[in-house]
């Protein structure tokens, strides 16, 4: 039996970064091999094991043959005799191709180092083109790795791979799990570049594919499209360490400016709706979870009114913030202005513009939670008479923090 540290960790440890996890490779041994040293199994489809002192993932050597579409499309064969270099073999990239054995000595039959030498995402073999979620991952792996680029032959098979449909078998889980990982990742923006040059992201995210192309507003600098945009407002929500729901509600804030109708543009009167539909759409067919989905809702409705902020009277403000459930929910209000300065630094030279909406916002909120309701509802005879009073209430306090009608 011999066992070696593959994958990502000895990619980590080259690169002179952190790993999060230390995956091992287990070759000349069988499941039982390893249940008789105390390992815990956990693979369903093929043999995998946990130690359980140390939490490491520990696999038996394997081969995997194409069976079918997708990702499940495969079968997959552990042995005693399955070496080293045929499992390494099945692996996506070159940098994600090697090992290191116990005596530390580096294995590296696809030239693994060089790549990363030469910064280049490069596919291991042909094998590469049967399994779709590579395509995705090798796109979160540029948004990691923001320097390097994608190798002519392995953006070729990536074209052919959405050529063939084979992109079209990806479960909606899966999408959404690489997707929001690459969000995390501190590019996100070249996870969407790559998906767009080799075609697929009008195949996964066709409503953030369409938004190329059209115009922004005259007043938002008509040279970038609204894709442009959408893009510099997502790296925006990077750069300043958001969390996920932010950069996705970054991401899906605009989707209704590409239904715009053409004789209106470079306006977009209406978008809003439009974009919460696409939300709604998007947020289904990926099954987004619940908090990255409402956020995404609620910027995509009620961002154009919080840049707005300044010019809107008190009782539109409360409105919002009523709307927003920000009473209720201060924390989920804050990550949707979070969201609402991205789009505003979104744009060339808007880095360092000023933007009180946020603050005028929070000094709204922080008004209208010093209304006492209960000595209100108390005060009253009717369940109407409550409600009608505690927004009036609202509405007068936020107009004297704010000094507004």
């Amino acid at each position: 039996m011999q066992i070696y540290v593959v994958g990502g960790a000895v990619r980590d440890e080259l690169l002179g970064r952190p790993s999060a996890d230390c995956d091992h490779v287990v070759v000349g041994a069988t499941p039982e091999d390893l249940l008789a040293r105390g390992f815990r199994p956990v693979g369903k489809d093929f043999p995998v094991f946990i130690d359980p002192q140390s939490g490491e993932e520990y696999a038996l050597a394997r081969t995997e043959r194409k069976s079918g579409r997708g990702y499940h499309g495969f079968t997959f064969h552990a042995a005693p005799d399955v070496t080293l270099t045929e499992d390494l073999a099945r692996r996506d990239l070159t940098i994600n191709a090697m090992a290191r054995d116990e005596a530390g000595q580096l294995i590296d039959p696809y030239d693994g180092r060089r790549d990363l030498t030469d910064r280049v995402l490069r596919h291991v073999g042909p094998a590469f083109a049967e399994d779709p979620v590579r395509l995705l991952r090798l796109a979160r792996f540029a948004a990691r790795f923001a320097d390097f680029t994608v190798a002519p032959e392995t953006l070729e098979l990536m074209r052919g791979m959405v050529a063939n449909g084979e992109v079209d078998h990806l479960v909606a889980e899966r999408v959404w799990q690489e997707l929001a990982k690459g969000l995390m990742e501190t590019e996100p923006v070249r996870m969407f570049e790559v998906l767009r040059e080799c075609g697929a992201l009008a195949r996964l995210l066709p409503e953030v594919e369409a938004l190329f192309g059209v115009p922004q507003r005259a007043d938002y600098h008509p040279e970038i499209d609204t894709g442009s945009h959408t893009m510099m407002v997502v790296a925006q929500s990077a750069r300043r360490g958001y969390a996920l729901p932010v950069r996705f509600a970054a991401l899906t804030h605009d989707l209704g400016k590409a239904l715009t109708p053409a004789d209106i543009l470079p306006r977009h009167i209406g978008h809003e709706e439009r974009s919460v539909r696409l939300v709604e759409q998007l947020a289904a067919r990926l099954r987004v979870p619940a908090d990255c989905r409402e956020l995404a809702l609620l910027m995509a409705h009620h961002h154009g009114n919080i840049h707005r902020a300044g010019d809107l009277r008190a009782a539109t403000i409360v409105g919002l913030l009523e709307k927003c459930d920000a009473l209720r929910r201060p924390q989920r209000f804050e990550q949707l202005l979070q969201a609402c300065l991205c789009d505003h630094t979104g744009r060339r030279g808007w880095e360092d513009r000023p933007y009180a909406s946020p603050e005028q916002l929070r000094t709204a909120l922080a008004a209208v939670n010093t209304v006492k309701a209960g000595e209100i509802a108390r005060a009253c005879n009717t369940p109407q008479q409550i409600a009608e009073r505690i927004h009036a209430a609202r509405i007068k306090a936020v107009s004297q923090a704010l000094g507004i009608g």
